[in-house]
């Protein structure tokens, strides 16, 4: 099952998130979450929640 773990405001945003974690060896999804294409949904897998929360943290704070 996947899990939420940020929404990203732009498109740009979610797919440098995405590559970020996918280079750390996490799978992860994007996904669009309204008609208007303005925010994005990043997901993993429910197993790695813990762990790519904290590689998250560290890209965020970069």
């Amino acid at each position: 099952m996947w899990t939420v773990i940020y929404i990203a405001p732009t498109a740009r945003i979610s797919e440098r998130i995405k590559d970020k974690l996918t280079e750390e060896g996490f799978l992860v999804q994007v996904r669009a979450i309204n008609l208007m294409n303005t925010q994005f949904e990043i997901l993993v897998p429910e197993g790695e929640v813990l762990e790519v929360q904290e590689v998250l943290n560290s890209i965020l704070h970069r």
